[in-house]
């Protein structure tokens, strides 16, 4: 049985926890004890309704038994195989279910164990390929401001929050220039999908080429969707002027997909939906419905031919990590996607996108709102600042949420954003924008 710890409880100090206010945190803490479908239970006994698929990841809601139960056939079968010079059959089935799913074209997947780690393979991925190709001098890495490619020095380099690379300035990868972000509410508040307005900011990509020479360029890497800074959504054009501009210049483009794939926007991933195939697709969280850590970088077959090929004998690309294709997290992925497959999981997203979009909007009349933004089941609710204490009010939403309402919402910034497991009925979609308009009525 669960204990309830309360406010300072010596049992909070041990650990550091990640991107969390710690102090505040140990002062009035959050613990979450079970979940099943689409709630949490919180150490007092709550149901806590998930409006973000715990971290944007548990698509196919909590504790689904064919996920458990293959979890457990694995553990009690083989804990673990080494992936260096061996292999198990497990990985290899799944890299070709993900194939599957994948864009034509892209058929070749390099397991991690994250986002971050498969962020940071693509990049080397990236400056493999140019070597193999003959063209060793394409270094730069191309990011976007505002954009999230997790938190490995290459993964920060290429990412445009500046409280995450600050610390670290002095260290990160040292050729790396940024786009600007698309997000400008004189032009897009309030859109509904894809804004009209933005697509010629690809054309910054221009600007750049200019400056340092295309044949310095690696890749330019952008989260189709950016969700972890405020669901950034895309303008209509602008990934496919995008993918023009890398053509032209021999650029590689790699989607981050960690958050946009399996099913967020209603496909399986971001590229389908826009119809624009990059080079590269970054994954994770979804793959294993987040029950196992597993993430991948997944590479078109030019990419993938070009190194391998260009080596004679021996191992082709020095690179990986010991729990790549790791066997539980390979069950689990499997497991997950045959759920996602006989439930029509993406195609129950599609169709309820046009419900949540009307749902969302509707809090457009809610106190504090300054915009509302929407795609699939994503949605960005923008709040007005407090005057000199930006982001407070934000936070004391999502406090209210969770003690008050018993809905979990994520912030960033002053921006609240909901991205609900994708088996959310239209009556729990009804009840948590009911919670989320009383937090804000409640929050000054």
């Amino acid at each position: 049985m669960t204990t309830s710890m309360k406010s300072h409880d010596p049992a909070l100090d041990a650990l550091w926890m990640p991107f969390t206010a710690n102090k505040a945190f140990k002062a009035r803490p959050r613990l979450l004890v079970s979940a099943k479908d689409m709630h949490y239970q919180s150490d007092d006994g709550r149901q806590i309704l998930d409006g973000t698929a715990g971290l944007w990841c548990v698509n196919a809601g909590h504790c689904r038994t064919p996920i458990v139960d293959a979890i457990s056939r694995a553990a009690a079968t083989l804990d673990f195989a080494p992936g260096f010079q061996m292999g198990h059959p497990a990985s290899f089935q799944l890299a070709t279910k993900l194939k599957g799913l994948l864009p034509a074209g892209i058929d070749h997947v390099f397991f991690s164990n994250s986002g971050s780690e498969a962020v940071d393979s693509a990049l080397k991925i990236a400056l493999a390929y140019h070597i193999a190709n003959g063209q060793p001098q394409r270094t730069r890495f191309i990011g976007r401001l505002r954009g999230y490619h997790g938190v490995g020095f290459g993964g920060i380099s290429v990412g445009g929050i500046e409280p995450n690379k600050k610390p670290f300035a002095a260290q990160l990868l040292p050729q790396v220039d940024h786009l600007p972000h698309t997000h400008d509410l004189a032009h897009n508040a309030f859109a509904k999908g894809q804004p009209a307005w933005g697509a010629h900011l690809a054309d910054a990509l221009e600007q750049i080429v200019a400056a340092r020479g295309a044949e310095t360029i690696a890749a330019v890497i952008v989260e189709p969707m950016a969700g972890s800074t405020g669901v950034l959504i895309p303008p209509v054009g602008y990934l496919e002027k995008l993918r023009a501009l890398c053509d032209t210049h021999g650029i590689l483009l790699i989607f981050d997909e960690v958050i946009t794939g399996f099913g967020r926007l209603g496909t399986p991933f971001a590229a389908q939906f826009f119809n624009v195939t990059p080079d590269m697709i970054t994954l994770a969280k979804g793959v294993t419905n987040a029950a196992v850590p597993m993430g991948a970088a997944c590479v078109q077959g030019k990419i993938y031919d070009t190194v391998i090929n260009a080596t004679e004998q021996g191992v082709e690309f020095f690179h990986g990590y010991t729990y790549s294709g790791h066997p539980l997290a390979a069950a689990a992925g499997l497991a997950t996607l045959d759920l996602y497959a006989a439930e029509g999981t993406f195609a129950r997203a599609a169709s309820m996108a046009p419900l949540w979009e009307q749902a969302m909007h509707s809090l457009r009349d809610a106190r504090h709102v300054i915009d509302v933004r929407n795609l699939g089941l994503v949605a960005g609710i923008e709040l007005e600042s407090r005057a000199g204490r930006p982001g407070t009010r934000a936070y004391d939403a999502f406090v209210d949420c969770f003690f008050n309402q018993g809905v979990l919402v994520r912030t960033t910034g002053d921006i609240i954003a909901l991205s609900p497991p994708l088996i959310i009925s239209e009556a729990q979609i009804d009840e948590l924008v009911a919670k989320v308009r009383r937090a804000l009525e409640a929050t000054n």
